[in-house]
């Protein structure tokens, strides 16, 4: 059984190898509220967050990122102010990271 920090350790993995092919679309990595991010430009669309990758998606895409198991509304400050159009992605759900990038990122405008 996975613990939390192996869930944790496989998200940041993940992330790298995500940062890796969004850069093929002109991404870059930066941080958000300390923590790795990528960004179009000077905007934010996806954050690596504890054992997952939270994204900005739009109306449609957001709505069928929460229906995945474990995703949640992202609230870095834990004090239950999420961010609306912010989803995170638990790594089970690492398969579909990059079609989601790709949805925030065209988002953000990137």
């Amino acid at each position: 059984m996975a613990t939390d920090e192996d869930r944790i350790t496989a998200a940041r993995a993940e992330f790298d190898d995500l940062e890796e092919r969004m850069s093929e679309h002109g991404s870059v990595r930066g941080t958000l509220f300390g923590k790795p991010c990528l960004k179009a430009g000077s905007k934010a669309y996806a954050c690596q967050f504890r054992d997952g990758v939270a994204f900005k998606l739009p109306p449609e895409p957001h709505a069928a990122a929460l229906k995945l198991t474990g995703a949640e509304l992202f609230d870095p400050s834990g004090k239950g102010r999420p961010m609306k159009e912010w989803v995170q992605i638990p790594v089970r759900h690492a398969k579909k990271w990059s079609e989601l990038a790709l949805q925030a990122l065209k988002h953000v405008g990137g």
